[in-house]
């Protein structure tokens, strides 16, 4: 008899884990979060894509200012889902820009924001300051700009996932206007993260 209730238990305990990980993902993504560029106040970035790099993937370079080592920031508050290494991480570094590349995205953060929306944050340049589980508020810092896994040169990959797909970036209540990446272009966005009210 008792063998017959530890069953049971234990079929209960896995129709439960399996509802809490698949009802989840059934519910329809909720609404866009107020995305903020994952750079600081004020700082005015470009933001690049170019053939082959796919839809919606956003390379961001400072318009002013060196590239190496500049902060990274939350786009909006979440939880630190995956913090590290993301393929290899090559050679390249401030003092050795030429370097090998790795492979990947390198030194990486992605956050879960809730409501199915994601945030990635690729090639930084040392090992990000968070960890997985660790909640994360809009503006803290997450890393910073580097040219780790395969990166040519120093920039922040950006993307924005709903429902575990890409999705055009919006910053600030606006489009990014990176689509797709049949040509090369940029545009030029000025951040209001962490911004004093």
């Amino acid at each position: 008899m008792r063998k017959n209730w530890l069953w049971v238990v234990a079929a209960l305990a896995g129709v439960a884990v399996t509802v809490a990980i698949v009802v989840p993902r059934l519910q329809p993504p909720g609404p866009r979060p107020l995305f903020q560029l994952p750079v600081r106040c004020g700082e005015t970035w470009r933001l690049n894509t170019y053939p082959g790099h796919d839809d919606f993937d956003v390379d961001l370079y400072p318009a002013r200012g060196r590239t190496w080592g500049r902060p990274v920031l939350a786009s909006y508050p979440g939880t630190v889902v995956e913090a590290g290494v993301d393929g290899s991480l090559g050679e390249r570094t401030p003092e050795n820009p030429k370097g090998e590349q790795g492979r990947g995205g390198g030194y990486w953060v992605k956050i879960d924001h809730g409501g199915r929306w994601q945030t990635l944050y690729l090639h930084l340049l040392e090992p990000p300051p968070v960890d997985d589980g660790d909640e994360v508020t809009q503006g803290q810092e997450i890393g910073k700009v580097g040219s780790t896994g395969d990166s040519s040169a120093p920039h922040l990959h950006y993307e924005q996932l709903r429902a575990g797909e890409k999705v055009e970036s919006w910053f600030d209540g606006r489009a990014s206007g990176i689509t797709s990446d049949d040509r090369e272009y940029g545009v030029d966005r000025k951040s209001n993260n962490a911004c004093a009210k």
